[in-house]
């Protein structure tokens, strides 16, 4: 979005000051305001992404706390602006002050105005990116995969696999790192299926003894083994009629590979014990970590019972791989475990932004959810820091990093999710960049993206 769409309020009382800062930022659609109640009047009718607010407003000009409580209602009605405070020179703790109530930085005078600029278009670049996550969030909010949040062409066409092949009652086998959600998209391939009244089982088999693994899937008869003291039904039994998530099914030892791959053939078990065949109505969905065609030919793998389990196959791809979901994973993430917190962080600082898209992410979204859940905990000030994250040492090797292009990569970034999401079409994707179709146009000239034809 061009620059002349963006709304910056000026809470001034000084009217030279005023007119000088409505000529430096005129590029600018700028909104004015001298008190408190013209602020707050301001903030209702036009809702302005920024505010440069002076702290010492009338009735109490030669102080600060007409200023400071300005801020807290201006914060109160949207916690999402970016409120630059400018104080008089030398008054660095009432900005320590602002800063602690929400502002997101502070000026002092005297006023320069390449300084201010500068500062004041940081602000707006952060504003856009965090309006450009909320916008993504809301498409994604609405998808029927609940739980997954996928902005990235890669995970979007998992979720638009997932829900081909949930209707029917095929095996599908989920591949991926550790972390990457397997279970999370196991549960949506129930939930969109004919069999989500019934029950979702999950077993891990890496976590149960081989000993006792047969006995947890199949169940066993009173008397079958020494402490069997009743007949006891097994994961496999207890799914009847619905889904059964056979996690890390690579580590599966090989004897009950052998009766795994009976009862999906004949779709009947035996308890351990027994004699009796009992037919079970279930749905098979399998995960692991493991490269499985390396397993078969090491013979650690059936490789009849891979074919059964791997009617469909969803590869699932590791967060570094997605760079545009990070960010939207983080803030989903922040939104969730500050939800019932009187005293939380209310985003990411700048660098911690920067760091989230930097990291490898080994441990992928499970290892994402961590560091922001322990962030929203030792996090001091309002916004998430990179040291909150456990991420301080990724900001340094980028000190070379500017604005711009940061902003560029992003605005590219925007438009190509966009134009993914839409399928091509020029209207929906303008619509969900918030932009009209010229624009988005000219985005699609500036950085060479001749994929799409013109509507």
């Amino acid at each position: 979005m061009p620059e002349d769409k963006f709304r910056l309020l000026i809470v001034e009382d000084d009217l030279g000051l005023q007119k000088q800062l409505k000529w430096c930022f005129d590029s600018y659609e700028v909104l004015q305001a001298t008190s408190r109640s013209e602020a707050v009047a301001q903030m209702r009718r036009y809702e302005p992404a920024v505010v440069l607010q002076d702290l010492g407003l009338p009735p109490d000009a030669e102080g600060v706390s007409e200023g400071m409580a300005t801020l807290k209602e201006l914060l109160q009605l949207a916690p999402q602006t970016k409120v630059i405070v400018v104080t008089g020179n030398a008054d660095r703790d009432s900005a320590v002050r602002a800063v602690g109530l929400g502002a997101w930085d502070f000026y002092s005078k005297p006023v320069d105005t390449d300084v201010l600029k500068l500062i004041v278009q940081r602000a707006f670049h952060i504003a856009g990116l965090e309006a450009e996550n909320k916008r993504l969030r809301a498409v994604h909010a609405a998808s029927p995969l609940e739980g997954i949040i996928a902005t990235d062409e890669s995970m979007q066409n998992v979720c638009r696999m997932v829900e081909k092949v949930a209707p029917s009652d095929v095996s599908v086998l989920l591949l991926g790192e550790s972390g990457t959600g397997k279970e999370l998209v196991a549960r949506a391939i129930h939930a969109r299926s004919e069999r989500r009244s019934k029950r979702f089982v999950a077993i891990n088999c890496a976590a149960i003894p081989e000993q006792l693994l047969e006995s947890e899937l199949f169940g066993f008869e009173k008397g079958a083994f020494t402490g069997a003291h009743r007949q006891t039904i097994g994961k496999v039994e207890g799914a009847e009629g619905g889904t059964l998530f056979l996690d890390e099914i690579g580590d599966m030892p090989l004897p009950l590979q052998a009766k795994l791959l009976r009862f999906l053939q004949n779709r009947v078990i035996e308890r351990v014990g027994g004699r009796t065949e009992i037919p079970v109505d279930v749905r098979v969905v399998c995960a692991t970590n493991q490269d499985l065609a390396a397993l078969i030919a090491a013979q650690r793998f059936r490789q009849d019972l891979y074919y059964r389990i791997s009617e469909v196959t969803l590869n699932l791809p590791p967060l570094r791989s997605r760079p545009g979901d990070v960010v939207v994973l983080a803030q989903a993430c922040l939104r969730r475990y500050t939800a019932n917190q009187a005293r939380a962080p209310r985003g990411f600082s700048e660098e911690a932004l920067v760091a989230l898209q930097r990291h490898a992410w080994p441990g992928n979204v499970r290892e994402l959810e961590n560091k922001v859940k322990a962030a929203c905990i030792m996090a001091g000030g309002p916004n998430i820091t990179p040291e909150d994250l456990g991420l301080g040492g990724n900001t340094g090797q980028f000190a070379f990093l500017n604005l711009k292009a940061v902003r560029t990569q992003a605005e590219r970034q925007a438009m190509l999710q966009a134009l993914a999401l839409a399928s091509g079409n020029i209207s929906q994707a303008a619509d969900l960049l918030g932009v009209t179709r010229p624009t988005l146009y000219d985005l699609m000239e500036k950085y060479d993206y001749r994929d799409v034809p013109r509507e």
